[in-house]
Parts: structure tokens; sequence; C-alpha cells
């Protein structure tokens, strides 16, 4: 008879001392009757094979099949979690977990639940997150829709790769390991399919030590349809890896526009230019200049989205950025706006200047436009340096919020 206490059988004096039970193992649940049995039994013989002492936590959304009373029956714990939503799910019985190390699978059998010794000895070990690699491990025939695999887990993988240098090579696998004191780290804040990509993006960013283990994906023993759908999941996904790195998403654009702008615009204020048959004069100067407003907004609005996801708590705080700001302030940036308002109103006088000289009468397009356009758009970009000052001011008072700094505090 195995000496091997589960978490249910510990008396009250020591379950009290969360740091005994070694092991939780989360599944997000919404009516999964039909699988949730054989994945809590996998789980429970899991942890009595290797003797470990652990738990089951399903993290219920609100099942109408009778899913808790299955996992009840079958020795697991029950968090009910009002908020819908996958992230929600786990994150609801996960701040409801007794153990020092935390794996979440999904409960519709695809993944193996008796076969997570990798999970736990990298996590022994020291890792913060224990990644699944599905394409490493095996994915059985029927397990994975062909676009899913060829086309949508390798593109949106390529890109968190890409943009956050994340270590992953299957970034969106169910089957993942934590420990709890990472998690509280990461304080996720997203509560829907996104939550995947928040968690390996944030581990990324925070430097947690990332690795991964192969894992096997076997067709799901269920007979209705999917929760998962998948262009609209999967667009959530890019979306959110996106908005997440400003710097794709406005930094990049942003400076190839001003600096492509700028280039051309210097180049056809001196006079018109010809490339091959094609003359380019002031009406490409005024697209130049458009292309160079674009850009300098892009560039800004990089700027003012970092400092928002900052303050929501999507992105950590960054030293280099704190760094910045030391010069970066909003008496800076109002005097950076008007010196551009100063420098478009002086070009705008010699333009007046000029049309003076000519009695107020008809001027040449071609000469006069290459002041006035330079003029305007030092104008736009003097205010937009400027109300973006104010702007980015208001977003610096950044408000106090709770965090998760315990998942303990929260079972109190």
């Amino acid at each position: 008879m195995s000496s091997l206490l589960l978490a249910e059988d510990l008396p009250a004096e020591i379950d009290v001392a969360r740091e005994t039970v070694e092991l939780s193992i989360v599944m997000p649940c919404l009516n999964e009757a039909e699988t949730l049995e054989i994945c809590v039994r996998k789980a429970m013989k899991f942890l009595r094979d290797n003797e470990i002492i652990g738990e089951v936590v399903i993290g219920d959304n609100g099942s109408t099949d009778g899913s808790q009373g299955i996992a009840r029956r079958n020795g697991a714990r029950v968090v009910a979690v009002a908020e819908h939503g996958y992230g929600s799910a786990i994150h609801g019985a996960t701040m409801r977990c007794r153990g020092q190390y935390i794996i979440v699978g999904d409960s519709d059998d695809s993944y193996d639940f008796s076969n997570l010794m990798p999970f736990i000895e990298r996590l022994r070990q020291g890792d913060d997150l224990v990644m699944g690699n599905r394409f490493k491990g095996g994915i059985r025939q029927g397990a994975m829709p062909w676009p899913n695999r060829y086309i949508g887990n390798p593109i949106l993988t390529a890109v968190g790769r890409q943009f956050f240098r994340c270590p992953a090579h299957d970034f969106h696998c169910g089957l993942r390991g934590f420990s709890r004191s990472a998690y509280c780290r990461m304080d996720l804040q997203t509560t829907g399919m996104e939550f995947a990509s928040e968690m390996v993006i944030k581990a990324t960013l925070l430097k947690m030590k990332i690795s991964e283990v192969p894992t096997t994906l076997d067709p799901d023993g269920r007979s209705r349809p999917p929760h998962l759908r998948r262009w609209r999941d999967g667009w959530r996904h890019l979306r959110f890896m996106l908005l997440y790195s400003p710097r794709w998403l406005f930094l990049y654009p942003g400076l190839f526009l001003m600096v492509f702008g700028s280039i051309g615009m210097l180049r056809l204020i001196r006079g018109p230019m010809q490339i091959g048959a094609v003359i380019l004069d002031v009406d490409s100067l005024t697209y130049l200049s458009a292309f160079v407003f674009l850009g300098y907004q892009a560039t800004t609005f990089a700027v003012l989205s970092k400092v928002f996801a900052i303050n929501v708590g999507l992105r950590p705080w960054e030293p280099r950025f704190q760094r910045v700001f030391k010069y970066l302030t909003m008496e800076a940036g109002l005097a950076a706006g008007a010196l551009l308002f100063a420098a478009g109103v002086g070009l705008a006088v010699a333009a007046l200047v000029y049309w003076k000289v000519r009695a107020f009468g008809p001027l040449d397009p071609r000469l006069a436009l290459r002041v006035v356009i330079p003029s305007a758009l030092l104008l736009m970009l003097g205010c937009q340096t400027i109300l973006s000052s104010f702007f980015l001011s208001v977003l610096g008072l950044r408000a106090r919020r709770p965090a998760n700094s315990d998942l303990a505090d929260a079972n109190k």
C-alpha cells in the first residue's frame, strides 16, 4: 500500500502549509462531461504512481452537463469561475491551487496526464515555465486540423519568436507547467484564448527560465465540436501579439515612413527629380510629407501604447524605459513641440513675404509649395508633439492596483 497522500487527504493543519503540496494539475472545464472523468483519473493515477503529493483542480466555467459532479466523484477539487473565458478558468483555478508547481492542460483527453514527469523534472530543476512541444512529441492522426498544424501554429510561433525572442517552438501548446512564484510574477491580465500567448510572452520579457519537453497530442474524445474557433482565435492571438509589441506594430513602420518621407522631401525641396521617364515634383512632395506625419504619429503611438501596457500590467516595467523617461518629460516634449511649431511659423512667414513681394498675386505653385508644404508639416508635427506630451504625462499618473503578489494570499 502506497504511503502517498493526495492534497484532499491532508489534515487541515497541514493543508494551511501549502508548500507541502508539490503539484497542482489544473484543467479548465466548460461542459466536458464526456472526457473529464478519464482526464481526472489519469492525473490522479500519475500522482499515485509517482508518489507525488498533489491535487487535481478543475476550473469550472459554468458547466451545465454535470461536469462538476464527475470531477468531485473522481477526487478532483472544483473551483467555480464566474467570469467566462479560457484564461479566466485557468486563472481562477490557479489562484486556488495549493501546489508549489502547477501543470495546466485541457480536459478534452487530447493531452496525456499520465505522463507529466518530464514537466516535473524540469520544474524541480528550477525552470519557471515548461512548455510542451507537440511537434517534437507527436501529433496523432486527426488530432490537429492541417491548417492549424501547417499554417496557424507555425506562423504564430514564428511571430512570437521574432517579436519577443521567445524560445518556445510550439507557442500554443495547451499543456504547460510553471512554478507558483513564477505565475505570481507574470501577473497575467487577459481572460480569453490570448491568455496562452500572454503567459509565454510575459515569461520571456521577465527573463524567466523557459524550457520545452516533448508531449503528444491525441484526438479529443468529445462528440461535440471544440470550443476553439480556428480563424477567430488565431486572429485573436495574432492581434494580441501585435498589440503587445508596439515596436513591430508602430515603431518600425513609423520609423520607415519618417526616414523614407524625410529623404524624399529633402530632395524634392531643391527641385523636381526625374527617374527614367517619371518626373517627381510638388505632388510627390505632398505625399512624402504625409508619410513623415503618419510615421511620426505611429512612432508616438509606440511610446504611448507601451506606457499604457505597462500601467495596466500587460507588460513588465523595464529599467531602460525608466532611464528614457528621465529625459522624455512633458516639459521636454512641450519645448520640442514649440520649436517645431515655431519653425513652421517661420516658413509660413517666409511664404507670406514671398507672396507679398509679388503683390499678393498669382504664384507659381511649383515654387510656393516647396515652402508651404514643409511649413504645414512642421506646424502639424509641433501640435502633435505638444498634445502627445500632455497625454504621455496623463499616462504617467500611475494608479495603484492589486497584483498577484502571492497566490497564497488569495486563498486566505
